[in-house]
């Protein structure tokens, strides 16, 4: 690919030679999460949501468990500074909730954001300014120490106002474009942020350290991370922060190392949404500590309620293959897949196993809102044989004999390539009764009576059928009762009946319950055939089973 060589590595790696994060094997507990769905998400809509949208998302973040949410840019536009006004005035922020306004550092922009907080039980005040190198020389062509005044004026503004309000407001500091920051520059302008904040361990201070532009692989990230934690003066009054972007797809993998590296806090939004390739996606980030046996302290267990509502709002979509919350990151269409899961599932009922460990599914569906029988076991042409099987037993409750059970897979899976289209369970069982169950031409049972026949359990069977368009009534005898009809067909219509085979049992439970019998025939030449009867008494279901059997045959001859 050509222009490649445009291209130099502007992160700064740490003048470290050993970390501790690399020893740590995962994140053991949830960090302080802060949505920032509202501030950075809604602007990164094309179509921004209104006030009232804006407040729906407010309530469901807070009913997911966000204890902070950062609702927006008050000193940026009307809107803005309005809806923060509708949710204090309206009393919509529960007492354990935090809202978060975000400010530049400069003086005008911090006065009108503390007048929309008037009446806020809880806030934080988070402003930035950027310290990069390529901001500091391109954009703001100032010198580290005039970029650092930015820093430090700002704080003593935001300080001067929370003693003259008489607030307890939290403040946060960002060095926005951090990760191209030097590191040691960086440091020395969150110090000095923090000399004027002056923080307690009652009162703490946050130090957010955003990946503004991914510049870097993931462990570099954390070596920035882990290089500032231990240099950050007052870090018993500090909450570290992480707020990754995703420019180089990597926002997930530099959040969960940049918490192993020592951060307490994570800023992102629902799906990942936000500038660019989007922020980092908390969906995932607290979904893999679940599949790790860590309580992320958030309910994703309505995912699909969640999507739903997102979708909505934001216009925006959740991607069929989202970790965790797309419509097909449980799907398994491959039948190797389809089978190590049944048979996994399986295992697991048999040993009572309360530990999730099945094939294919690193959750179980339903501790998100998700069907095992609809979004996990999904059937098209590439299917294996034990899918189709699986969703009729599940949905319909037949229990296909084994040999069968392949012989209808494969007649799904040919209409599935056909038609160009998976097969939803509605339309797999449509398919199936049309095709095998209660067939009753070309040879119609229009009635039948048996009675017992001499000694033993032999029986005789007296039938009317509809043979070629014309009644006949036929008889038979035999050991059973299917033997008796086989034999009255096979000696009074010519019908080839050979190596006949059942199974049985009850299609649904309870009193109101129907019999489904399963019948395979083989004529002279070895040829199979199958059918299936349903009827409310199991010896009808059997002799209807038996009629279908012959019927399919006797349809392909024609």
């Amino acid at each position: 690919m050509k222009n490649f060589e445009r291209y130099s590595r502007q992160y700064f790696n740490p003048p470290v030679n050993e970390y501790k994060w690399v020893k740590k094997e995962y994140v053991d507990k949830a960090p302080t999460w802060c949505s920032v769905d509202l501030r950075d998400g809604n602007q990164s809509l094309i179509v921004p949501m209104s006030i009232d949208e804006k407040l729906e998302f407010f309530d469901m973040l807070v009913k997911i468990g966000f204890k902070e949410i950062e609702v927006g840019f008050p000193a940026a536009s009307e809107t803005e500074y309005y809806f923060l006004c509708r949710l204090i005035e309206e009393n919509r922020i529960p007492d354990d909730v935090t809202v978060q306004v975000l400010t530049q550092a400069r003086e005008h922009i911090i006065l009108k954001t503390f007048e929309s907080l008037k009446g806020c039980k809880n806030a934080i005040v988070h402003f930035y300014n950027s310290t990069s190198k390529a901001q500091r020389e391109q954009v703001f062509r100032k010198s580290k120490e005039e970029i650092k005044q930015i820093a430090v004026d700002g704080a003593k503004l935001i300080k001067k106002l929370q003693e003259e309000n008489n607030t307890n407001f939290r403040v946060e500091y960002s060095p926005e474009s951090f990760t191209g920051t030097e590191p040691e520059y960086a440091l020395e302008v969150c110090n000095a942020v923090l000399d004027i904040l002056q923080p307690t361990p009652d009162r703490k201070a946050i130090i957010n350290l955003p990946v503004t532009v991914e510049h870097s692989l993931p462990h570099i990230y954390a070596n920035q991370i882990e290089y500032m934690s231990d240099r950050l003066k007052y870090r018993d009054a500090i909450e570290l922060s992480l707020h990754p972007h995703n420019d180089r797809g990597c926002g997930v993998a530099d959040t969960e190392l940049g918490l192993l590296a020592g951060a307490d806090r994570v800023e992102g939004t629902l799906f990942g949404n936000g500038e660019r390739t989007g922020n980092v996606d908390i969906v995932t980030l607290a979904m893999n500590m679940f599949s790790q046996g860590v309580d992320p302290q958030l309910d994703f267990s309505d995912i699909p309620s969640i999507c739903e509502l997102y979708e909505r709002v934001t216009r925006m979509k959740v991607s069929d293959r989202s970790p965790y919350a797309g419509s097909l990151v449980f799907a398994a269409f491959s039948g190797s897949h389809q089978d190590a899961i049944a048979k996994g599932k399986k295992w697991h009922e048999e040993k009572g196993l309360t530990s999730w460990t099945i094939p294919y599914l690193p959750i179980d569906p339903s501790d998100v809102g998700r069907m095992y029988e609809t979004d996990v076991i999904r059937i098209n042409s590439q299917s294996g044989k034990g899918g189709v099987g699986y969703l009729l037993e599940k949905h319909y409750g037949y229990v296909l004999p084994k040999q069968f059970g392949e012989k209808v897979s494969y007649f799904i899976k040919n209409i599935s390539d056909v038609n160009h289209k998976e097969m939803l369970p509605n339309e797999i069982y449509d398919c199936f009764t049309k095709e095998f169950v209660n067939i009753k031409t070309p040879v119609e049972l229009k009635e039948i009576v048996f009675k017992k026949s001499g000694k033993g359990e032999r029986m005789s069977v007296v039938m009317l059928v509809n043979f070629e368009g014309k009644d006949k009534m036929i008889s038979g005898e035999g050991s059973g009762r299917l033997s008796a009809v086989s034999r009255a067909l096979r000696h009074n219509l010519n019908i080839d009946i050979s190596d006949l085979s059942y199974t049985e049992h009850a299609l649904e439970k309870g009193s109101d319950s129907k019999a489904v019998t399963y019948v395979s025939i083989t004529d002279k030449n070895g040829n199979v055939e199958w059918g299936v009867g349903v009827h409310d008494d199991i010896i009808y279901s059997s002799v209807a089973a038996l009629f279908c059997a012959i019927n399919r045959r006797e349809a392909k001859k024609a």
